[in-house]
């Protein structure tokens, strides 16, 4: 491959100014496992005692709470056991027992914080780093900036919930305004995995070659007629890769062909957690096919049913259900990524677009089931590539309110993110409207502190 060159033709260049990597990278290739609705970070990962303490009292600071609906009720303790796991003894909670297996793999961030608890822009801010629609999400910077490893599969996937797709559809996987193809394209795990990939009837080689070399003289034409519009060109460019597609996606979503010891591995096996353990190991199989940046969203639209990690209502019932879904399967790749060697150069990625509040959504002399939106202070966690593991940085404050220690924004999670995949988040640019835009606008750094030095 190295002699005839198929390797060097195979790699799509970045298209960005400043060549990647701007310094040596830890990681080459990432996945984001994208909570949808708001996971609360004090049932989770974010260990409170003092809620105990306080469990059935009234809320202090009442006058000055902030939160969507506006239902302060009573503070409530945690609804899960907590305990430490592992060497490190990190603080993991029995809605996540499996997650707790692999504690010491983990780089927890307790002190997170957003600048809205509305859900819409909220995600906006969590996938493009502003709040309002039309920037790029962090998976079309990556594609813009790195480049892909792969001539036959996108540099940028994304894997919905089987469920349905979250609020707003392809707006949470969006190009903004970068070049068109740099949007994220939707592989299923269930079913077909992309629509119209395939001819509806059998085609000769022969007129399937003649039909593409006319169709490529013909849009050839059209595009210079039109003076190169990007939309136009990226169309053109789509169907090119699509042929390619044809080829490449069969083989990567065949999944069956795994072992069963792999199934059990991701939950298969198990009706509960089959769904996503199918998008965590087809994950898994695009990104050892040159694939940069794996989306996988866990829930999906709002409305009733509710199918993500919204859990006003009912917090053991809401999270329990969503939770025993993803625990094993998120466990799994992070072992199997471990044990076929690849999280030493993958970065895996945990959020939700805020946290939950310490106490429920309720009248204020009622002790409630379910907790608000909280953006003042919550919990992602990232793992592999170029981390300290084991370890949680910054804190919450004593009920896990508000974030006081080490408080991270989004600016700054992205910023670091970048970092492990060696990009400097302010040479990542691109020249739109007067401004050179980039993923942190203009502000956020690098948290060194979880850096493996």
């Amino acid at each position: 491959m190295l002699q005839d060159g198929t390797l060097q033709a195979a790699i799509t260049p970045a298209e960005a100014d400043d060549p990647w990597p701007h310094h040596p990278a830890p990681a080459r290739r990432a996945i984001h496992i994208c909570l949808c609705g708001g996971f609360s970070q004090v049932d989770s990962f974010d260990y409170k005692p003092a809620l105990e303490t306080y469990h059935g009292q009234k809320f202090g600071d009442i006058d000055s709470a902030d939160v969507f609906f506006g239902q302060i009720g009573l503070l409530r303790q945690n609804d899960w056991a907590f305990e430490q796991r592992g060497e490190s003894g990190l603080w993991v909670s029995e809605l996540f027992p499996h997650l707790a297996t692999v504690a010491d793999e983990l780089t927890v961030i307790r002190s997170m914080y957003a600048e809205t608890s509305n859900h819409t822009p909220a995600t906006f801010q969590e996938n493009t780093g502003f709040r309002l629609n039309g920037f790029p999400t962090a998976g079309a910077w990556l594609s813009y900036g790195m480049g892909a490893e792969t001539d036959e599969l996108p540099a940028y996937v994304v894997i919905p919930d089987a469920r349905g797709l979250p609020a707003g559809g392809s707006i949470n996987w969006s190009n903004g305004f970068l070049p068109a193809r740099h949007q994220g394209v939707v592989i299923r795990s269930q079913g077909t995995p992309i629509d119209d990939l395939f001819p509806a009837q059998d085609i000769s080689p022969d007129t399937d070659a003649a039909s593409r070399d006319l169709l490529a003289d013909l849009n050839q034409r059209h595009l210079e007629a039109r003076g190169f519009d990007d939309t136009m060109a990226a169309r053109i460019k789509s169907y090119e890769l699509a042929a390619r597609m044809q080829l490449a996606v069969p083989e990567v979503t065949a999944i069956d062909g795994e072992t069963e010891e792999t199934h059990a591995l991701y939950g298969i096996d198990h009706e509960t957690t089959q769904d996503f353990g199918r998008s965590c190991l087809l994950a898994r199989r695009l990104l050892q096919r040159g694939v940069r940046f794996v989306q996988l969203f866990s829930g999906g639209a709002f409305g009733s049913p509710r199918i993500n990690w919204d859990g006003h209502e009912d917090m053991q019932q809401n999270h329990g259900r969503e939770a025993a879904r993803i625990d094993r399967p998120v466990a799994g790749l992070l072992h199997d990524l471990r044990r076929t060697g690849m999280l030493d150069d993958t970065l895996v990625v945990f959020t939700s677009e805020f946290g939950r509040t310490p106490f429920t959504q309720s009248a204020s002399d009622v002790l409630g089931t379910g907790r608000d939106h909280n953006q003042y202070g919550f919990t992602t966690w990232l793992a592999g590539a170029g981390l300290k593991h084991g370890i949680a940085y910054g804190e919450t404050d004593e009920i896990g309110w508000k974030a006081v220690v080490d408080r991270t924004h989004w600016h700054d999670f992205h910023a670091t993110v970048l970092h492990l995949l060696g990009i400097d988040h302010e040479r990542l640019t691109y020249y739109h409207n007067g401004i050179q835009r980039r993923l942190t606008n203009v502000h956020g750094h690098v948290i060194d502190a979880i850096l493996d030095a």
